[in-house]
């Protein structure tokens, strides 16, 4: 059955509507009428944006509402990708204003343009408008579908069809990409971009290029579709523009990497996605702490242990094994940034531990490019006196060591406890390795410097079987993403090996 690009369109809006509670508005209906909407060059929803405020800051003074509004429909940078960033600091940290309490003080506090607590809320309100004109600088163009958080335009989907050579899912790309240069001020608000030709589909972010526009293959982080034999566009819709999915992403799961090059933007991936929620839960869990419940791909698929069934407040948190190249540093973000924000964390300290010097710098230049997510400044340990002076805080702290700086002074002596505290966190990197000498050696020493704190692990190789000392410390499983279903969606690329035999040749005095 050949689908062509309306139908796709109209199916699209069908499952937003009838699974994800969308309301859909046709866009020239929201230039026309007796009191239209906007103009051709607006793309926020102004009054929508407006009473939105309103309804979810009741407790704010009118003015500073009033202020907060004027704020976000400000842009102030030059280029795309800055005004980008700027917005998406305002709307998951919530725009800052100052008002009068009488008596000659002032007050700050934050007016939120979204409702990140109660997604499925009256408070919020889900758009899915087809057809959307937009004109700027006298060029005309109509995106397929815009989701609307609120008025704010968040999510820019390009849908073609599949039965066209020419107009398939990379086709899509490059739409998008030409909507970038002609109408930029649509991605102002925009959080990430969807491209799909019915079949395939793909979310990135206005910086990805084609390669890293990745697939959204679950609902619910345990079924994976085959895309060899299953659309993907259906468990996308479902499974990422979900009220809830869609706000935890928005809020949680993109970040802004910054070099000495250029400035990146990056959304989660579902594997990415589920891992990190999951063990969050986890966190919690050992922690001694219990809320909440997410789902993500089960070991137990694997034949192994899982944490599921570890009891509350044990300290081990687990291991989240996802192959080489599938993007677990940026994992190790994701999950940073969003514990950090967890109420029953009560702003933890966060421990990042390698086994040796140069995996230490890697991994904090890339916590360091991603500082917006972490709402702050990670810290790298130079010597063992330093180290102690940072875990010795009362609470919060992003702090880069490596597991020797744990070592005690003296040979056989106990290292000092640094602090009691159950809201630290220990991630450690590449968890099984032999170097970290569980038990008996730098283990033990970090045990004995923070008696209380939960040990996580990332990986990206499985751990033997009969690997004990790891599963004493960590604990079992969290999530499993293997080199087979990362090169199944192109995350890592395949391997290939060539046997072939050298050409020697030797002189007769040889």
């Amino acid at each position: 059955m050949i689908l062509y690009e309306s139908e796709i369109e109209q199916i699209s809006l069908e499952l937003l509507r009838d699974e994800n509670g969308y309301v859909i508005l046709y866009g020239p209906d929201l230039l026309e009428g007796a009191s239209p909407e906007r103009g051709y060059s607006e793309v926020v929803l102004k009054n929508r944006l407006r009473t939105a405020i309103d309804r979810i800051n009741p407790r704010i003074p009118e003015e500073a509402r009033e202020e907060a509004y004027k704020k976000a429909l400000r842009t102030q940078a030059l280029t795309v990708i800055d005004n980008n960033e700027a917005f998406h600091s305002l709307l998951t940290e919530g725009v800052d204003v100052k008002f009068s309490v009488g008596e000659g003080k002032s007050r700050t506090d934050k007016v939120w343009l979204v409702d990140f607590e109660n997604p499925e809320s009256d408070k919020n309100e889900f758009l899915a408008v087809n057809q959307f004109t937009m004109v700027e600088n006298n060029v005309n163009k109509r995106p397929d579908i815009v989701l609307f958080i609120n008025g704010l335009p968040l999510v820019v989907i390009e849908l073609k069809n599949a039965a066209d050579e020419k107009a398939d899912v990379q086709a899509a790309f490059h739409q998008l990409q030409t909507y970038q240069q002609v109408i930029p001020s649509l991605f102002t608000c925009n959080a990430f971009e969807i491209i799909s030709d019915g079949w395939f589909a793909k979310a990135g972010t206005l910086s990805s290029d084609y390669a890293r526009f990745m697939e959204w293959k679950s609902v619910d982080g345990i079924h994976v579709v085959d895309s060899k034999h299953q659309p993907e566009l259906e468990p996308l819709i479902k499974g990422l523009l979900n009220k809830t999915t869609l706000l935890d992403i928005i809020r949680h799961f993109i970040v802004f990497e910054k070099n000495k090059e250029k400035k990146t933007k990056k959304i989660a991936a579902y594997h990415q996605y589920f891992a990190v929620n999951k063990a969050i839960v986890s966190t919690l869990r050992a922690s001694a702490n219990e809320k909440g419940h997410f789902a993500a791909e089960h070991p137990a698929v694997y034949g192994l242990p899982t944490v599921d069934h570890q009891p509350k407040g044990d300290k081990r948190a687990g291991v989240v094994w996802h192959t080489q190249g599938s993007g677990k540093s940026l994992s190790m973000v994701f999950y940073a940034g969003k514990l950090v924000l967890a109420d029953e964390m009560n702003n933890p300290t966060i421990v990042v531990l390698t086994d040796r010097n140069d995996l230490d710098q890697q991994l904090y230049e890339t916590f360091t490019n991603c500082q917006q997510l972490l709402r702050q400044a990670p810290v790298q340990a130079a010597n063992r006196e330093e180290l102690k002076k940072l875990l010795s805080v009362a609470s919060g702290g992003i702090v880069f060591t490596t597991i020797q700086k744990f070592l005690p002074e003296e040979n056989g002596g106990v290292y000092p406890t640094l602090t009691e505290r159950r809201n630290v966190v220990v991630i450690a990197d590449e968890a099984h390795r032999s170097q970290y000498d569980f038990i008996d050696g730098f283990a033990r020493h970090m045990r004995d410097a923070l008696p209380n704190a939960s040990f996580i692990g990332f990986t990206g190789t499985p751990i033997e079987k009969e690997d004990k000392n790891t599963q004493a410390v960590f604990g079992n499983y969290v999530d499993i993403y293997d080199i087979q279903q990362a090169v199944e969606d192109g995350a890592t690329v395949r391997i290939f090996y060539e046997s072939r035999l050298a050409k020697i040749e030797l002189s007769a005095a040889d």
